[in-house]
């Protein structure tokens, strides 16, 4: 679980960074198919030897994994937050047509758009930490459905 964990954190590490200078809400759809993965890779690592074991190394796999796409999501926003300076913002936002409040001062957006970017990436990692635990268990069950359950494992000799 481990390894698997490790594995997939560099992946969702390198894979995060990519995709939140898109934008931060990329990464929670990356999270879906990394922690199936985690789980997964899991129980082909583990090989535990029945269905509760199986879901206990996928969770452990995909909160191990979590801790990657949650690094990776916070340097993306951060080398996104510099890129896209809140003066761009605040125009990117008037093209759209959305209404910016009046007296709203670039000083004052510039402090609401570096609260808004720390709020959403934080909010976005835990998120992503329960999404890739969750799936981690699913990709666990999943090893054991398609891999585990048709093992044969036999009983220690005694000698």
């Amino acid at each position: 679980m481990f390894r698997s964990g490790l594995i997939i954190g560099i992946i969702a590490l390198l894979l995060a960074i990519g995709s939140a200078l898109l934008s931060p809400l990329c990464v929670p759809c990356l999270a879906l198919l990394l922690g199936l993965g985690a789980g997964y890779l899991a129980g082909t690592f583990d090989k535990p030897s029945d269905q509760r074991g199986a879901a206990r190394v996928g969770v452990i796999a995909g909160a191990l994994s979590s801790i990657g796409a949650l690094a990776g999501q916070s340097i993306g926003a951060l080398i996104n937050s510099q890129l896209v300076r809140p003066a761009d913002a605040l125009e990117l936002l008037r093209q759209f047509g959305m209404q910016v409040p009046l007296g709203t001062t670039p000083a004052e957006f510039a402090r609401i758009f570096g609260a808004s970017m720390i709020i959403s990436t934080f909010c976005l990692g835990l998120f992503d930490i329960f999404l890739m635990a969750g799936l981690g268990t699913l990709g666990g069950l999943l090893w054991w459905q398609v891999s585990g359950s048709k093992r044969v494992v036999l009983p220690p000799s005694q000698t």
